[in-house]
């Protein structure tokens, strides 16, 4: 059976401010990446998504990675976050999910719907539960375009193959996890401080668009203080 699919919409963090982020917090474009550009993203930072093409040469990267972390292990605090991506062109929601769900103690919630949701996220017992069915309400339909917070596009063909695909990056414990539904665990990319954490994560971010250097359909924003 074909795994179920959403439409590919562009994202709009904007909507999670009607579900009940506190106005302290926002979504913001990370401009560049040297020092000065990032200076302009308001402090502190608790969350990075990332918008990347999934390439050949990204997709050899993943398999390798993977099969290098089930060989050596990896350490990931059990406070840790992460659900698997089910539906596809669902990896928009289900990074802004990891990115609210491993910040929860940072929000502060005006309105009580997505403190719930996280809430039973959370509680459900393992990832097939936080991917079932009950998570394909209109309301988190697919959040997978984003060129600018601002920017608004039209809607392509549900039918339509889709290439770009979201990431999470998040500090929890003093670790730098990157938070991939399409991956099978979270990827701990080490130490890192809430003061550090934006040039931590663009590093990361760096990393990415350096193995694809010929790519230019890169992306990031980041959650931060209003």
């Amino acid at each position: 059976m074909e795994p179920h699919r959403w439409l590919p919409l562009e994202a709009n963090p904007d909507f999670l401010k009607q579900l009940g982020i506190h106005p302290d917090w926002q979504f913001v474009d990370v401009y560049g990446m040297e020092p000065e550009l990032l200076s302009m993203v308001p402090r502190p930072v608790c969350a990075v998504l990332l918008l990347f093409p999934i390439t050949e040469k990204y997709e050899t990267f993943r398999t390798e990675e993977e099969e290098r972390i089930k060989a050596k292990g990896q350490d990931v605090k059990s406070s840790v976050y992460f659900m698997k991506q089910t539906i596809n062109n669902a990896c928009g929601t289900i990074g802004l999910i990891h990115a609210i769900a491993n910040n929860r103690d940072k929000m502060n919630f005006v309105v009580i719907v997505l403190a719930v949701f996280t809430t039973i996220l959370i509680a459900a017992s393992g990832p097939a539960k936080a991917t079932s069915p009950s998570i394909r309400l209109r309301r988190w339909r697919p959040l997978i375009r984003l060129p600018s917070v601002g920017l608004h596009s039209v809607a392509p063909s549900i039918d339509e193959k889709v290439d770009l695909h979201f990431i999470a990056l998040v500090n929890v414990g003093g670790h730098l996890y990157e938070l991939d539904g399409r991956k099978p665990f979270p990827i701990n990319h080490g130490e890192t401080s809430d003061d550090s954490f934006l040039e931590d994560a663009i590093e990361v971010c760096k990393k990415f668009m350096e193995r694809d250097p010929e790519e230019l359909r890169f992306n990031a924003i980041a959650l931060s203080a209003a």
